[in-house]
């Protein structure tokens, strides 16, 4: 993928003043934007709502989230290079760095995931009659996790990690369901059919991905975005799982904070259902 910053440097001369005060701000300090609203970044360099997102679509990043996006990936990335594992290194200089690596995704995740989005998931989630959570391969982790949060404050919810499953499931769903969908690449052909299926039968969508640009996009009615740069020694995508775990997590507790009398007792009857399971 083509520096975002090499790419903004590459069209300066064609921009408009809008556009290079925003080039010139993302250059000299390519952090600033990433805590920012749209308006408040527009507000913050001088220009309009539609300078920032014009300016976004000349790059090919679609629009403000995707520049976000763009952006949080390439620091990510400098920052991995910077840390990479070494042989040389003791088991726990690796340990130090790669809670380093997960610092840094929860940083970029907390700069692109749009607050809206993720207070939309947790009412659609609270609301639903049933929740369905597909992952496959590293994501089927993330999805058991999800169903035992959601099974603790008493919603329906079940994880499904096979993916004739996920097709059969899916087309049993309504409008009273909400399919979540866990893929990092956002590419992963069964977990976009089966919240394909999902959403023609009219559940909400759901989708968490590191890529704004991939294809679940299209089949979700709410895309929440981690941001993480695995390196060639991380081929599990920790990173990334930590940041979908904490969104799951972040959820799971706004549940617990808005819940009503019913989900109250839910909790407390888990609590008690897990006593026994304890010396």
């Amino acid at each position: 993928m083509k520096s975002i910053l090499l790419n903004i440097r590459s069209t300066y001369n064609n921009l408009g003043p809008g556009e290079k005060r925003i080039a010139d701000s993302i250059i000299n300090d390519p952090k600033m934007l990433l805590p920012l609203s749209i308006t408040e970044f527009a507000t913050a360099i001088g220009c309009g709502d539609a300078t920032v997102v014009r300016f976004a679509k000349r790059l090919g990043v679609g629009g403000y989230q995707g520049l976000k996006l763009a952006i949080a990936q390439e620091i990510s990335t400098l920052s991995n290079e910077k840390a990479q594992i070494s042989a040389d290194d003791s088991c726990y200089d690796m340990f130090v760095k790669r809670i380093n690596d997960i610092k840094i995704a929860l940083e970029n995740t907390a700069s692109v995931l749009d607050e809206k989005a993720l207070e939309s998931a947790a009412r659609a989630i609270m609301k639903a009659e049933r929740i369905v959570i597909f992952g496959l391969g590293n994501s089927a982790s993330i999805a058991t996790d999800a169903q035992h949060k959601f099974l603790r404050v008493g919603l329906n919810a079940s994880a499904c990690t096979d993916n004739h499953l996920q097709a059969i499931i899916a087309s049993h769903l309504n409008d009273k369901c909400v399919a979540i969908g866990i893929s990092h690449s956002g590419q992963s052909t069964d977990i976009i059919q089966a919240l394909k299926l999902a959403k023609l039968n009219g559940a909400q969508t759901i989708c968490i991905t590191n890529h704004a640009d991939s294809p679940i996009i299209s089949v979700s009615d709410i895309p929440l975005f981690t941001k993480s740069a695995e390196t060639k020694h991380s081929i599990l995508a920790m990173s990334s799982r930590i940041a979908q775990l904490t969104i799951f997590d972040a959820i799971y507790t706004y549940i617990i904070a808005n819940s009503d009398s019913q989900a109250v007792q839910a909790i407390q009857n888990t609590e008690s259902a897990l006593k026994d399971k304890k010396l």
